[in-house]
């Protein structure tokens, strides 16, 4: 167990250190009282235990002072920030409430607060950090930028005080966080030195060997290296002078991280490694001058060393679209070393050192978009010019780079990238494709739901699946996503050809079995005879029983004799002039015989068709098919149409006899407002009715408020289904139920 975060008596003295540094830091932008109320704040959660320190044994409260130290002296954020910062432990420990923070410093405060409070709960569920989708989801999920920069802050402050402190393992998970999120995130918003440092302490952890050999060589070899920078700029500095510039130029040293990065992709050591500096040239010019002062440090410096052209970098005609402004040219200085020179302007080397957006893609960052890229921009002008009031501030940092976007997890952590409007369904076929195409449904945040449910940032999503699930036509309503249609669309193709070509074997069986040989061009008149576009569609009718064989066969042969002896056929015209209708469809079918459909019926094979799941009292119809008996149809069937046009001959009246004794399913789809506890009523509603079982029930919310779902009961004929619907139908809240 964690111990109270009490003040040791070695630690007090850093805490009065660093708020004497917060306050003239801060100077007039505080109010009188705010470090009393946070002191005070603060002494009540360490007398009733609720601050304890972490896992390294920092205390919290001296930790987080040090982190708004650094978010006020390396990044420039002030009032607010350095609040919550301070207060947000005791909010999360519940040791003060949220609303009393709002009360007692501010709407910004609390803001900022609920930001770090919401970006915990996305940490809380594990997820892989090591990807670019995770760093978006953190820039979208935290609404208010400086939680972004706060979070970096914490990790810089964590990253210089852990070397002695805690397990080898808990020390490599969080140099690891800081390589692979914490470095990127700093980088992308310009903070160029902080990305540095994090990188360096990341290796140190990570691989201290290297680290500290790499460490050792650069102190072995300074006094050296400064000799030669010093011999390098000495002439430099006497031209520059003679033409009337002012200037100062500064050498930097690559960061141990980078000495690493390039040993690893050169595959040399470290004495295989030339360029291990570099020279700045930083010019005060007045700002209609900026460029002309550039050029001619260009054209003095390359006067005097030869001068790399492949390596010329010009941001100054054309400025990179994030604001970042220099000239990079690499030169051939003594004793045949390449030497990199930045020139420069003061203005320009603030951007680049200390700009929000500056160098973000600088080094092979990957771009994440112009949406971003413009968002940066916005903030480092908003910072520069500081003129807006608090409110206005904020609005300028609100996240909404990716309102087009959802990113989700999977239960291991594993994180998606979807477009907005994305379901379930999308999700499935974004894992795999046979994850999809088997996909029956999910759980979200550990909740079942449909497959038709839409997906929220954040959201923890887990996808059911059963073997017997194959996609379906009406799926390409429910997917979004480009892949998601496009495997749905090749599944059902193949399904559509796997049917054919067992209806095609069939049908050659029965032509084989009749000794005939089909032709094709025969074929294809008798398909367009029958009124199919394309031959897979007949054949489908052959395997779903709308086309008799037999009767096609026979309607085949009509066609080859009609070829064969076109002069027999032509007596068989005639006109229609005076040709009348002797009766109507009705009478012809009530001189047929008529199906009584009965439990008791014996020698007649029949069964109910499940395309439309027909139950005792419907009008009904049956079908005579080829080789499965007869199948009873509602005479509403979405099948019946066709039938009765296309093969009127197979076609039987029907009805029911007797009572309603099984029990049948049907499928009730209703939709309602989406109000707490509806679907509660509803099922209640079902089972208190007798004879009546509640199969299955799958309920899916929209964003307008609304509810749709379906249910599958089991009912013992027509008369006991209307009067449910009539009741369900009664039920606050629900608009419409349908069979």
């Amino acid at each position: 167990m964690e111990e109270i975060a009490t003040i040791k008596e070695y630690e007090r003295e850093e805490l009065l250190s660093t708020v004497k540094k917060l306050q003239s830091k801060l100077g007039d932008v505080l109010n009188p009282d705010d470090f009393h109320k946070v002191k005070e704040i603060l002494l009540r959660a360490v007398e009733t235990g609720s601050l304890r320190r972490d896992q390294f044994g920092l205390n919290p409260i001296l930790f987080d002072l040090q982190t708004a130290l650094i978010t006020v002296e390396e990044i420039g954020l002030n009032r607010a920030s350095v609040l919550s910062i301070m207060l947000q432990g005791c909010v999360r420990v519940e040791a003060v409430g949220i609303v009393d923070i709002e009360s007692d410093f501010g709407q910004e405060v609390a803001h900022i607060i609920r930001g770090l409070l919401r970006v915990n709960e996305l940490y809380a569920k594990n997820p892989s950090i090591e990807t670019e989708n995770f760093r978006d989801l953190l820039l979208s999920f935290a609404e208010d930028m400086r939680v972004i920069f706060i979070i970096i802050a914490d990790r810089v402050n964590l990253m210089r005080q852990i070397k002695d402190r805690g397990t080898d393992e808990e020390r490599i998970r969080v140099a690891t966080e800081a390589a692979h999120l914490y470095a990127p995130l700093a980088h992308k918003l310009g903070l160029y030195l902080i990305k540095r440092e994090l990188e360096d302490l990341s290796l140190k952890y990570l691989e201290s060997d290297v680290y500290y050999m790499i460490k050792e060589k650069l102190s072995a070899t300074r006094e050296a290296r400064d000799r030669y920078i010093e011999n390098f700029i000495r002439p430099i500095e006497e031209h520059l002078s003679a033409a009337g510039l002012h200037f100062h130029i500064k050498g930097r040293t690559k960061s141990i991280h980078s000495i690493w990065q390039k040993m690893k992709k050169q595959k040399c050591k470290f004495e295989g490694i030339y360029d291990l500096f570099a020279i700045r040239v930083i010019l005060d010019s007045a700002p209609d001058k900026e460029k002309q002062d550039c050029w001619q440090v260009f054209s003095i410096v390359t006067d005097m060393y030869r001068p790399n052209p492949k390596r010329l970098r010009d941001w100054l005609s054309v400025p990179k679209s994030n604001g970042y402004e220099s000239l990079h040219i690499t030169v051939m200085g003594p004793e045949g070393k390449w030497v990199e020179i930045q020139i420069r302007t003061e203005r320009m080397d603030e951007i680049a050192e200390r700009g929000l957006a500056a160098h973000w893609r600088y080094k092979g960052v990957k771009d994440s978009g112009t949406k971003l890229e413009e968002w940066l921009k916005d903030i480092r002008l908003a910072l520069e010019t500081q003129t807006e009031s608090d409110e206005n501030l904020v609005d300028r940092f609100k996240v909404d780079l990716y309102s087009d976007e959802v990113f989700v997890f999977t239960p291991k952590g594993d994180l998606f990238k979807l477009p907005k409007g994305a379901t379930i369904l999308d999700f499935a076929f974004m894992v795999h494709t046979s994850v999809g195409s088997h996909c029956i449904g999910g759980k979200v945040n550990g909740k079942n739901v449909h497959i038709r449910t839409k997906l929220q940032s954040g959201d923890q999503v887990e996808i059911l699946t059963s073997t017997k699930q194959l996609p379906k036509r009406d799926w390409l309503n429910i997917a979004v996503t480009t892949k998601a249609r496009t495997k749905i669309r090749q599944s059902l193709a193949e399904q559509e050809m796997k049917v054919s070509t067992f209806a095609k074997e069939a049908l050659e069986r029965k032509f084989k079995n009749r000794k005939i040989e089909p032709e094709e061009s025969v074929m294809m008149r008798l398909v367009k005879k029958l009124g199919y576009k394309h031959v897979l569609e007949f054949y489908k009718a052959i395997a779903e029983d709308i086309l008799d064989v037999n009767n096609v066969i026979e309607q085949y042969l009509e066609i080859v004799e009609r070829d064969n002896n076109p002069t027999a056929f032509s007596a068989e015209q005639r006109s229609a002039d005076g040709f009348s209708k002797t009766g109507s469809d009705d009478m012809v079918r009530e001189s047929q015989d008529v199906l009584v459909l009965d439990n008791n019926l014996k020698g007649v094979e029949y069964s109910l068709a499940k395309c439309c799941n027909p139950i005792y009292g419907d009008d009904v119809f049956g079908f005579v098919t080829v080789n499965r008996g007869i199948k009873v149809h509602r005479s509403d069937c979405p099948n019946a149409q066709l039938l009765r046009e296309r093969l009127g001959y197979r076609v039987l009246k029907a009805r029911w006899a007797g009572k309603g004794s099984k029990q049948y399913p049907v499928t009730l789809y209703v939709v309602g407002h989406d109000d707490i506890g509806i679907v509660n009523n509803i099922t209640s509603i079902i089972n208190k009715e007798k004879n009546i079982m509640l199969r299955s029930i799958s309920i899916s919310s929209s964003e307008d408020g609304l509810f749709s779902g379906s249910l599958i009961v089991s009912i013992s004929d027509q008369n006991q289904l209307t009067m449910l619907i009539k009741k369900i139908s009664t039920v606050k809240g629900v608009k419409k139920v349908t069979r």
